[in-house]
């Protein structure tokens, strides 16, 4: 079955003057206007001319088994569903541990993924979580590089925090080290995905990584950078000196306007940090813990997708990004980061059929991800 949407307008994430996307085979076929199938040929058409296509976003922090845990085992957070995935417009997400590597595991994680995936998501997943030595699906990290396709890299390992395994200098350098040789021999990016917390180290570790190694700084994601105002300008010159990418987190929780994502990409780029450099993701199913002064376990909410979009949207809305810029941030920029920029996060011909339409106020109305659509605000069926 072939599907044709007719919509309004394609940002590619470029505005494209065509109108039609064919979709065949869950990738694209052809983007042009008024394109003609032969009679006879199995098609369905999808009739969108008030809606906006654009690429399916791509989130590269998601808690698909749930979070959570610093309170206890009645403190972990639930797993989020396709559905939910998809009614924000995300068509790829990548799974992660964080705190709780023992009540839940690579395993449990790899479970989700794939069950996910065969609920028609994009799903990925990092081997580890915030402890060093990283739990693992083989026993090993290249090889769960090497022989798990869904494991695209190793996350989150947890630096600059109380909850981390205070992983020393040489350690860190091994690990990624590892990470890289094991993706190599599997074709992958091979990203490592750090949580930084708010300790006084901040980004010193990857910092010391990057200068006193020979690791590439591609190949080394800081996430969560957002956390104070020192931590966001400590990142500005990292990503400006090493040329690196830093991941800016649209934190559900944030006190101040400066520190949510839409205030935190805006600082980035007013320090001259560009926009490629940049990227958003949700924490979702994550916790949001508070602890006192001591560290002690207090209080906790469940971190959501919803803030993700508001804040991107925001961006468009008060004109600090063009639409066309701003979907990289969560979409051909992430896309890119993880070393699927040869199917994903573009509408062009041979990608993956991965297309979010938005209505005038840039909400997801449609979902496809491969064709599929998989979310309908309208309630059409899927």
């Amino acid at each position: 079955m072939l599907t044709l949407l007719r919509v309004g307008r394609i940002f590619a994430p470029d505005p494209l003057e065509a109108t039609d996307i064919l979709i065949a085979d869950g990738r694209i076929a052809a983007l042009g206007r008024d394109i003609e199938v032969p009679a006879g040929w199995p098609i369905r058409v999808v009739e969108a001319r008030d809606l906006t296509a654009v690429p399916a976003f791509i989130d590269q922090h998601v808690h698909v088994t749930g979070g959570g845990g610093e309170g206890g085992g009645g403190t972990r957070c639930p797993e989020i569903t396709a559905r939910e995935i998809a009614s924000m417009g995300i068509g790829t997400v990548v799974g992660v541990l964080g705190t709780d590597g023992i009540s839940r595991s690579p395993a449990d994680l790899l479970a989700k993924v794939r069950g996910l995936r065969a609920e028609g998501i994009a799903a990925y997943m990092y081997t580890g979580s915030y402890r060093v030595p990283p739990p693992t699906l083989t026993g090993d990290v290249q090889r769960d590089l090497a022989w798990i396709p869904e494991v695209i890299g190793l996350g989150e390992i947890a630096i600059s925090d109380h909850r981390s395994s205070q992983p020393r200098q040489d350690e860190i350098a091994r690990l990624v080290s590892e990470v890289r040789v094991g993706a190599m021999l599997a074709g992958k990016r091979g990203i490592c995905h750090f949580h930084v917390g708010d300790g006084k180290r901040g980004l010193e570790p990857l910092r010391r990584l990057l200068s006193e190694t020979e690791i590439p700084a591609e190949q080394v994601i800081p996430t969560h950078v957002n956390r104070h105002r020192d931590l966001l300008e400590e990142a500005a010159d990292y990503a400006l000196t090493f040329g690196a990418s830093v991941d800016v987190t649209a934190f559900d929780d944030a006190d101040e306007d400066d520190l949510r994502g839409f205030g935190a990409v805006s600082r980035l780029l007013r320090r001259g940090v560009p926009v490629e450099r940049i990227t958003m993701s949700s924490d979702c199913n994550g916790s949001l813990p508070e602890f006192d002064a001591q560290g002690n376990y207090i209080g906790m909410r469940v971190a959501g997708n919803t803030t993700l979009i508001a804040d991107w949207q925001r961006l468009v809305r008060e004109e600090v990004l063009p639409l066309d810029q701003a979907l990289g941030l969560i979409s051909g920029h992430v896309a890119r980061v993880l070393g699927l920029h040869e199917l994903k996060g573009r509408l062009a011909v041979g990608f993956d059929a991965d297309v979010t339409l938005l209505d005038g106020d840039l909400q997801p109305r449609q979902t496809f991800v491969a064709g599929k659509r998989l979310y309908a605000r309208d309630g059409s069926p899927t």
